[in-house]
């Protein structure tokens, strides 16, 4: 779809870019179904944190996502900013999710997500 936008721009930045796209869509999917998943564990009232730290998550690397999918007009301060917001609740959430990796297999999973986000939240900031 970024290809298809008539304003696209080519540059170094463009693979990164859509790096994160991708990276913040699925760790936003991966969060959704984590937080579920602890609502569903018996051991639940030692997962609010988690949940929280996972719905965060989530609706900040969709924003991230759906900011960098616009390609018209754009404002490098406000991705910038996005990105980094995106790079701190993916770190945040990724080291909840660890705590709990051990014993939960979807916390393993969401934490692997977090940490491929932030992964290419710090190669686009470092491309700024």
């Amino acid at each position: 779809m970024f290809d298809t936008h008539p304003g696209h721009q080519e540059g170094p930045d463009r693979a990164l870019i859509l790096e994160v796209i991708e990276a913040a869509g699925e760790c936003a999917q991966a969060c959704t179904a984590c937080a579920d998943a602890c609502l569903s564990e018996e051991s639940v009232d030692s997962l609010v944190a988690c949940i929280r730290s996972d719905l965060d998550c989530a609706d900040v690397c969709a924003a991230t996502a759906s900011v960098l999918s616009r390609q018209t007009a754009t404002d490098e301060a406000i991705i910038r900013a996005v990105v980094e917001a995106c790079r701190v609740v993916c770190e945040r959430c990724g080291d909840e999710c660890e705590r709990h990796a051990d014993m939960h297999a979807h916390c393993r999973v969401c934490a692997e997500a977090c940490r491929r986000t932030q992964r290419a939240c710090d190669a686009l900031l470092a491309a700024f």
